[in-house]
């Protein structure tokens, strides 16, 4: 199965901030923003995605080097970034990177880190405190990290003023009613205690399950299998339709044949289904896809091919 990797934009208006680099598209009334706050060679790619074929990845070489994955050494190529939507006057955060002074024992990549996202935020104009509303897809570290900082060796909101919406399954799973995970992983526990217990002492946490309209333009919905909770973010303004899809998908590769999972989701049939699901809707509505860790182009349309899809178009964000 090849597809070629069409480089022209949807038919989205786009503009670039000289300053922050960043790249702003706009659908209908509501704006979008990528902050990255890394991006590069992250995991083998058959470690990552271990069910996909070795042929698919090769196959389709064409388009997915070198933004999506290295063939010389297999490395498959991400990001770890947030999405910054700005609807019906608020400013919306779609998940929150890993964070800065982590102890994640469990994932040498994210311990410890330290980058400069708080910066890369503020040169796309948002401040702490302007953040009306934090959206977590799902309660991994690499989608709650900056929900809070170290502030005299405690953890406390990042974003003093916002909403912080957690899918309640979540909650429960990671939290110490779910064992904390079940105990499979020691991170999830350090996960919950830093980056999603101190959002409910300040009060600032709302639990959601089934669906949850955050404004005229913003619906979240439920898309369990990667985790519980899992959800999808989406977006419907004027004639423009889109959907911020977490960790739905990892590699375009998951688009291609939708039957393969990433190593890090814990229901795989249902992950399977919820794909299949999503992107079938999507393809039907053209709406544009935003995944959580795409490398290079952020965002794409996708279209029906045979059992899976493939990139109708990329949208560069």
């Amino acid at each position: 199965m090849n597809t070629p990797d069409p480089t022209t934009d949807t038919t989205t208006d786009t503009t670039t901030d000289r300053t922050s680099g960043s790249r702003t598209i706009r659908l209908g009334e509501v704006e979008v923003t990528r902050v990255v706050e890394w991006q590069g060679p992250f995991a083998p790619a058959r470690e990552l995605v271990p069910g996909a074929p070795e042929h698919l990845w090769a196959d389709n070489a064409d388009w997915l080097a070198p933004r999506h994955w290295r063939p010389e050494d297999d490395q498959a190529i991400m990001a770890l970034q947030t999405w910054v939507v700005r609807s019906a006057g608020r400013t919306v955060l779609v998940d929150t990177g890993v964070g800065n002074g982590r102890e994640r024992p469990g994932t040498p990549a994210f311990h410890h880190r330290q980058d400069d996202f708080l910066g890369a935020l503020a040169r796309a104009g948002v401040r702490p405190q302007d953040v009306d509303v934090v959206v977590n897809t799902h309660v991994h570290a690499d989608h709650v990290g900056w929900n809070t900082t170290d502030r005299e060796g405690e953890w406390v909101p990042t974003f003093p003023h916002a909403q912080y919406l957690i899918p309640a399954a979540d909650d429960f799973h990671f939290g110490p009613r779910g064992g904390y995970g079940g105990g499979a992983r020691v991170d999830d526990r350090l996960v919950y205690e830093d980056s999603i217990a101190p959002v409910h002492r300040a009060g600032r946490a709302v639990l959601w399950e089934g669906s949850h309209r955050i404004d005229e333009h913003l619906t979240l919905e439920a898309a369990p299998g990667h985790t519980p909770g899992s959800a999808v973010l989406r977006l419907a303004s004027g004639a423009e339709r889109a959907v911020f899809v977490g960790d739905l998908l990892h590699s375009p590769v998951q688009i291609l044949d939708p039957a393969h999972n990433s190593c890090f989701c814990q229901d795989p049939e249902q992950a399977v289904a919820t794909r299949r699901r999503i992107l079938g809707r999507a393809a039907a509505e053209r709406e544009l896809v935003l995944p959580a860790h795409f490398g290079g182009a952020g965002a794409l349309e996708v279209r029906a091919n045979g059992d899976g899809f493939a990139p109708a178009r990329w949208a560069h964000t």
